[in-house]
């Protein structure tokens, strides 16, 4: 009788799920602030002479982007961290320049990117469903305990 010899494939490591977090946590980081380049350049279209849809319609896709984003994550950090993205990008691109030049104007168009996009962030963070409260969460090393603020001796 032969005995049959059972090969073993090479394990690989693990990664551990914090890394992997921190990685898709950066990749939407960036996410947000290419979004944040695109829009903040693109948002100025002349469309209707006094009514400009286009700031409107870039933080509704914002909000749409942001929330699935935190969804998909199953957390709020997973829309907030895209958002501070591209709230960095739109700070940097309302300074002005040396030319004394604007990216993000001061206009009609300028000011309803800014207002319209910050509500977007905002709202996205807020609608994701909260998975609880940290502090009330059971430890993972043992039972909570419960405290005893009534004064008496408890067993």
């Amino acid at each position: 009788m032969e005995e049959e010899q059972v090969t073993k494939a090479p394990r690989r490591p693990r990664v551990p799920s914090a890394v992997v977090d921190g990685v898709a946590y950066g990749l939407l980081f960036l996410f947000g602030v290419a979004f944040g380049v695109v829009s903040g350049l693109e948002h100025a279209w002349p469309v209707a002479g006094v009514f400009a849809p286009v700031p409107i319609l870039l933080s509704v896709v914002l909000f749409v982007l942001l929330y699935g984003f935190g969804r998909l994550m199953g957390s709020r950090v997973g829309a907030f961290v895209p958002g501070l993205g591209w709230m960095f990008v739109v700070m940097v691109f309302s300074l002005p320049r040396r030319e004394g030049d604007l990216l993000i104007a001061g206009n009609v168009p300028g000011y309803s990117y800014l207002a319209c996009g910050a509500i977007a962030v905002v709202a996205a963070v807020l609608l994701i469903p909260s998975s609880g409260s940290w502090l009330l969460r059971e430890r993972p090393y043992g039972k909570t305990r419960r405290m005893n603020i009534s004064g008496e001796m408890s067993a």
